[in-house]
């Protein structure tokens, strides 16, 4: 089975299941589904930052400061948290990921609601081949001079800018 065809809950405004279909289809779409975001850092702290691969279905060759990915059908939000941060970082034993808040991204080819997490890893990382095609662990300042440098995700990017607002206290619409 290819990423396409796995099959995903679809959505509505309240987040809740109105059907199902392959991801290959909602993607094209623009069907809401759900997704997790995970910041993962390591035991100094740093963030792990990653290249996606070129064959990525959304955002190929993009940078992102988060693993995760889609919700499978029934599948849970934190389920699919500590699935897609083993998967991606290529560990296993990881710490179950912390929910920090939910909320609707939009743009003007993509809906998804999408789930944020943080989790430790302290555990050396083995990337996943068909997701990462280069990693580091940045620190905040580092990725922060890195971020009009760089091609970012945009859902990663307004996760990151939400999260920040989130820790800040001011929430930016978000729910815990």
């Amino acid at each position: 089975m290819t990423p396409a065809d796995e099959v995903l809950d679809i959505v509505d405004e309240n987040d809740e299941v109105v059907g199902q279909a392959p991801r290959g289809e909602a993607t094209a779409r623009g069907l809401r589904h759900r997704c997790v975001f995970v910041e993962a850092r390591d035991a100094a702290g740093r963030l792990f930052v990653h290249r996606r691969t070129a064959t990525k279905l959304v955002f190929p060759s993009h940078h992102d400061m988060f693993v995760g990915g889609v919700v499978g059908a029934g599948e849970s939000y934190d389920e699919a948290a500590l699935r897609e941060a083993e998967e991606e970082l290529g560990v296993s034993g990881l710490p179950r990921p912390t929910h920090l808040f939910t909320y609707l991204y939009e743009s003007p080819r993509h809906t998804w609601w999408s789930s944020v997490y943080e989790v430790r890893c302290e555990l050396p990382v083995r990337p996943q081949a068909e997701e990462v095609a280069w990693h580091t662990f940045l620190t905040d300042a580092e990725l922060e001079a890195r971020l009009g440098d760089w091609t970012w995700v945009p859902d990663g990017l307004e996760t990151y800018h939400r999260l920040r607002e989130f820790r800040a206290g001011r929430g930016a619409g978000a729910t815990a």
